[in-house]
């Protein structure tokens, strides 16, 4: 079966873009957007700043700043309280991961109602949702152009993928310049993030020409400029690069798919409260050197993407290389194994029988290279965790 390519209708890329907000919106033939937030990018100025333009653009505004991290379905209750209040006709989601799937959750529920464990995978949601615009702060998401939201059930821990274009968003406003005030730790959480989705979209069983030039450009660029955005955050190209690296690598597992890492990762961050990022930086390069074997030529077309193999180099000496340089990578911008974040080792051990359920039952492994049983899922759960 041939690929369904879907991405958002427009995209605004470059230093600035975010004060064509209004333009952007207006182009929609909308009138009364929501801006859905979170605290500290209101803090920061940027949601006010925004909230003028759109003012300015003749547009009728309203601001919805109660995102949390990691969104769980009751954090939606008072977003979609705000989306009923305003009659807003579009959703701006500003800021990071959560901003952003919080927006498109509420986009969903605005024109279609009911809970969002009725939208989990594998339901392939395609049915209608109010426009959202998508205005990312962080470079590692990929949100900004993805047809998925990740929403935690508070009822159980368990964090839903939620798939379909009724999440895509419509248009996408990737301003590089939201970025530069990522600390440290950020700035290497999210950008590995963004380096897994460029894998995992190469290496899955759902890749194809489409989305293969996009990971593999991702990956290049990553490779070159992750570092010197993590030792120097004022380093206006490699914010630039990463940015654009970020949207590239979500295009491109929109259009794939993310395998095993997510599917392990997204328990993680339901039963612990580990950022979406972090977790998929602890898993990566134990997963990847669990998966290597079974794609060796796509993991070393990584490698040589990456530059850390040559295009001389056999394959199983270019993926072996990958794995080596994915673990080194992490030790250099500090990813932290489980037990350093300070999780118990008896509520992880507790927890991980849960843990490699959901990750099957989300169907992300499935698409992977090797595709584990649940019992390989729990050593490699065990095998991380110090």
């Amino acid at each position: 079966m041939n690929p369904q390519i879907a991405l958002p209708r427009t995209m605004r890329i470059g230093g600035g873009a975010v004060r064509e907000i209004a333009e952007v919106t207006r182009s929609l033939g909308v009138s009364r957007p929501l801006i859905v937030t979170d605290a500290f990018i209101v803090g920061t100025g940027a949601a006010e700043t925004m909230l003028d333009d759109l003012r300015d653009g003749g547009l009728h505004p309203e601001l919805f700043a109660g995102t949390v991290p990691d969104p769980t379905t009751d954090s939606l209750t008072a977003g979609l309280a705000a989306v009923t209040a305003h009659r807003a006709d579009a959703i701006i989601g500003f800021g990071g991961g959560s901003p952003m799937d919080t927006a498109k959750a509420l986009g969903l529920l605005g024109a279609q109602g009911g809970s969002m464990r009725d939208y989990k995978a594998p339901r392939n949601n395609t049915g209608p949702a109010l426009p959202v615009i998508a205005v990312p702060t962080t470079a590692g998401s990929g949100s900004e152009a993805t047809q998925f939201s990740i929403i935690t059930d508070t009822f159980n821990d368990e964090k839903m993928l939620c798939a379909g274009t009724a999440f895509l968003p419509v248009a996408a406003v990737i301003d590089y310049r939201l970025t530069m005030s990522m600390p440290p730790r950020l700035t290497a959480d999210t950008g590995v993030d963004a380096l897994t989705h460029a894998v995992e979209a190469y290496v899955s069983k759902k890749a194809n020409p489409f989305s293969d030039a996009l990971a593999l450009s991702a990956i290049a660029t990553i490779g070159r400029v992750l570092r010197r955005a993590y030792d120097d955050g004022n380093d206006v190209y490699a914010r630039e690069q990463m940015m654009l690296a970020s949207t590239q690598a979500g295009i491109a597992f929109s259009n794939s798919s993310v395998a095993l890492v997510h599917g392990m990762s997204r328990p993680i961050g339901g039963h612990f409260h580990v950022a979406h990022g972090l977790s998929n930086a602890m898993l990566f390069p134990a997963v990847t050197a669990f998966s290597v074997r079974a794609a060796e030529s796509r993991y070393a077309d990584c490698a040589r993407a990456l530059d850390v193999a040559l295009g001389t180099d056999d394959d199983s000496c270019a993926a072996n290389a990958l794995v080596s340089a994915l673990t080194e990578l992490c030790a250099e911008v500090a990813v932290p194994t489980p037990k350093q974040y300070g999780i118990d080792r008896a509520r992880w051990t507790e927890l991980t029988p849960i843990m490699a359920r959901q990750a099957l039952a989300s169907g992300s492994p499935g698409n992977n290279p090797l595709v584990p049983t649940e019992d390989e899922i729990r050593d490699l759960y065990a095998q991380i965790y110090a």
